[in-house]
């Protein structure tokens, strides 16, 4: 039996192929994420942006997040980063697929959706596959 993964909030990514993160965008060009809800968000245009960055800064989650954390029960620590989308925004994500002794400030990085639960995904960063 194969359980479909609903996204962990609505609207944080595009449903293409290939997917994008969503940005919202002001009239003066400035870049939001994730796109801020109610009055706050209401005369943003809605963007792509980029699937690929360049790692900015990262760390390693060893200890439980405060409540209201909405995670699995039982804690594994995890790879937490900023990814630099060139001329957009810089955004915080999980970062996968990779070890912390394997990263490197300025490496590139690829968006990929992640299993976060039995019924829900999440976005996460890795290291940019070589082809």
């Amino acid at each position: 039996m194969t359980t479909e993964l609903h996204p962990i909030a609505p609207g944080l990514w595009s449903d293409d192929e290939k997917p994008h993160l969503l940005g919202g965008q002001s009239a003066d060009g400035k870049i939001f994420f994730p796109i801020p809800e109610g009055d706050s968000g209401k005369n943003l245009s809605i963007i792509k942006l980029a699937r690929k960055g360049i790692l900015w800064s990262f760390t390693r989650q060893d200890f439980r997040p405060k409540p209201p954390y909405d995670g699995p029960e039982e804690f594994t620590p995890f790879l937490l980063g900023y990814i630099e989308l060139p001329g957009q925004i810089i955004v915080e994500s999980h970062i996968v697929e990779t070890t912390l002794e394997e990263l490197k400030i300025g490496m590139p990085m690829e968006f990929v959706i992640t299993p976060f639960d039995d019924s829900r995904s999440n976005f996460a960063f890795r290291p940019e596959q070589a082809l």
